[in-house]
């Protein structure tokens, strides 16, 4: 069993940065896309920022295009999400996700294959 672990959550006031990594327990662990998903308490999975192996494939949602920036090591199997500018209504718990498909990571699908544990981001206005 995979597990992603991730690290950098915090509280930081609004305009301040962040960075987020996540981790693989399995050096093998190659996934075509992976990526962020948010979710506030009460609230759905929202859909973040993800990467796949395509070269060049990085997409994002409207709310944090152009302020956070995702980028993947494959030789770590680790994915990073540096936000910048941060805005109170970015506070959420932060999930690292991973699955073989990029339209279930899009749409932040229940049944994405691999979940890590989250992190909380909390801004403060």
């Amino acid at each position: 069993q995979v597990q992603l672990t991730e690290s950098g959550g915090g509280l930081v006031q609004a305009g301040d940065s962040l960075r987020l990594s996540c981790t693989t327990s399995r050096r093998s662990f190659t996934p075509y896309a992976m990526g962020w998903v948010r979710q506030v308490p009460g609230k759905e999975r929202e859909f973040v920022a993800g990467s796949t192996l395509t070269a060049g494939d990085t997409f994002y949602a409207e709310s944090v295009a152009g302020r956070f920036t995702i980028s993947r090591d494959n030789g770590k199997n680790a994915v990073y999400l540096q936000m910048n500018s941060l805005k109170p209504e970015d506070t959420a718990i932060y999930y690292c996700a991973a699955d073989p498909s990029r339209d279930r990571l899009l749409r932040a699908a229940p049944d994405v294959r691999y979940w890590g544990q989250g992190t909380q981001v909390t801004v403060s206005s």
